[in-house]
Formats: structure tokens, sequence, C-alpha cells
């Protein structure tokens, strides 16, 4: 525990960029008297309105959120909402100059009904037409020239267009070339992106769904992890390990919800790390949470298995809050005990 401590008081040397899917989280805020007579649904007496950082936005929140340098490169729209999300993130000490504005588009925007504490309704309106490559080359141009001043990137790939193989492809021979950390939360679409980064953070569903699209050639297991069943523990591991080989990487992280976590390394160790989640509330943001801790903890000094406990911590903290949240330095060591 001791050890653990030690990394995150040294969470505020590390630097991370953060490449991928901006968003941003409205919440509306209310109560239910009673049900429409239009249609079986409820009638949210809307009180208040709010607005948070999401997806890519959410993860730079978090590592600000804990004493680290950070910087966000993505793309929004020229709209009212990119406006309400510069705001937002200004106010967290976020630098927007990586953030391109595209007339083309519109910033990503996700809405949340909510009666008191329950989750009514989420409406999203969203673009996820892939990137021209003249935006491309911008967004490689830019990480080109800021790449030294940071330890790592994270990849958040909420299949909104940002994160594609053009892109990828020149980035991960970018960060190999300058010796930099580089980690991903995936979309289970696009495993086959990901070859040789140090780590991804896949949740169970997305583990499954990417093994059976990859469809690996399996010539020495009989388990069959191509139909629709639910995984069991065995399943994941043989997943987990065709997965890490397959891509090549440093590590897998695969968030198993309150299972907790298995930590997959090359060498062939597996971990399973205990959820350390005391109540659930939300688990909206909670992948953010894992990765951007994990990343942390990496360029603090962290082994891949200290990283991922406290990135179970931090999540555990996470989902015990209503809405797309974040922690902080003070929680993770009180959590941590």
């Amino acid at each position: 525990m001791r050890n653990l401590k030690r990394i995150v008081r040294h969470f505020l040397k590390a630097r991370i960029l953060v490449l991928g899917d901006i968003i941003l989280d409205e919440y509306i805020w209310g109560d239910v008297e009673r049900i429409s007579p239009e249609a079986p649904v409820p009638v949210v007496w809307a009180k208040r309105r709010s607005y948070l950082p999401g997806g890519a936005a959410n993860v730079a929140n978090n590592i600000s959120s804990l004493k680290a340098k950070v910087s966000l490169v993505g793309v929004v729209g020229e709209d009212k909402h990119a406006e309400i999300l510069f705001s937002q993130l200004r106010k967290r000490n976020i630098p927007v100059k990586g953030i391109f504005v595209e007339v083309k588009r519109h910033t990503t925007l996700k809405t949340r009904i909510i009666a008191g504490h329950q989750q009514v309704v989420r409406v999203d309106w969203e673009h996820i037409d892939a990137l021209s490559k003249k935006l491309n080359d911008r967004i490689i141009k830019f990480i080109r020239n800021s790449i030294d001043e940071f330890d790592a990137i994270i990849i958040e790939d909420y299949g909104k267009g940002v994160i594609n193989p053009y892109l990828l492809e020149r980035l991960t021979e970018l960060v190999h070339a300058k010796k930099k950390i580089i980690t991903v939360d995936p979309k289970e679409e696009h495993f086959h992106y990901y070859r040789r980064v140090t780590s991804i953070t896949p949740n169970r569903k997305e583990l499954e769904n990417a093994i059976r699209n990859l469809k690996i050639k399996d010539t020495t297991h009989k388990f069959d992890l191509y139909n629709d069943r639910l995984f069991s523990n065995k399943d994941i591991e043989l997943a987990g390990r065709k997965i890490l080989s397959y891509l090549e990487l440093e590590s897998l992280l695969v968030t198993l919800g309150e299972q907790g976590m298995k930590l997959f390394a090359k060498d062939g160790s597996i971990q399973d790390i205990p959820t350390k989640a005391q109540e659930v509330f939300d688990v909206s943001g909670a992948g953010d949470t894992v990765i951007s801790v994990f990343t942390l903890g990496l360029c603090a000094g962290g082994s891949f298995l200290e990283s991922a406990q406290l990135a179970n911590y931090a999540a555990g903290i996470v989902v015990g809050k209503i809405g797309t949240a974040v922690t902080n330095q003070k929680e993770l060591l009180e959590r941590i005990g």
C-alpha cells in the first residue's frame, strides 16, 4: 500500500497527451410525478441542466483532477456545444489548442435525463464519419510537434471517426520512434488498429465481441470463442491471451465489473484484481477513469500490476458517484488506506 501511495504522489510529474473522440455530456435533472397521457413514459419535471466533458475530454479531466499535465487532441463542430465544451475544459485547466474545429461535423452530444437518482433516457447527437486526410494530417503534425513534451499518449476510441487506420499507423510509428507509452481504451470493431501499442483496456463485452470479430485461428484449444454465449472465466483467459499475442501488446487489462479486473502480461502471467467498488450508482465514464489512472501509474514508475491496482481503486470511487465523474488524489489515497 505504501508503494501505491508513493506512485499516486508522483502523478504530478506525469505528462500525458489524450487523443480521441471528444464528447459533451449534458445532464437534465428533475423529478417524476406522473406518467404521460400521450404514451406509457414518465413525465420528467426538469429543474436544472449541467454539462461535463465526456469521452476523450473526460479522460483529460480525470488526469487533470489527479494533478498531472495533460493535453487534449480531437475534433469538434462549429456550434454552440463546442463553445460550452471549451468553457468546461478551460474551467479545468485543460488546454484546447489541440482541438480542431470541423465545420462539416457537429460536436458529439450525449444528453442524459435524470429523475431523482435514475437515468430515464439518453439522447445522442453525433457524426461517425471518418476524418478527411487533411484533418488527419493536421492532427499528426500537431502531435509530432509536441510529442517530446509528453511521457505517454492515451487513445480514446468511442467510434466517432477520429481514431482511424491512417491516423493510427502514423501515430504508432512516431510513438515507437520516441519510445513513449501508448495505451488504448478500445472500440471492439477496431481492435486490429491497435497492434504493438503498450496496452489496451477493454471491458468484458468488448473483449468477447473483439475475439469474435477477429476470428483468430485456434489450433491448440477446443474452446469455441466465436458463438454468442457469455464467456466463462476460462474463456476470458483464453481470449485475453489470444488478443495479447495477436496484437503484440506489452499488457492487456480487462475490466469485469463486479468481478474486478484481469491483467495479462506478455510473459504469460495473469493477475486477478478483485473489485474495490463499495457502492455502484453509475458506471458511465468508469472506463475513462481506468485508462487514465492505469496510464498515470505507468508514467509515475509503477509496474503494470501496480498501475492496474490503482486503476481498480479509482474505478471503485467513480462508480459510486452519479454522472460522468472523476476522482482526485485525496480520495484515491484515502481509498487505498
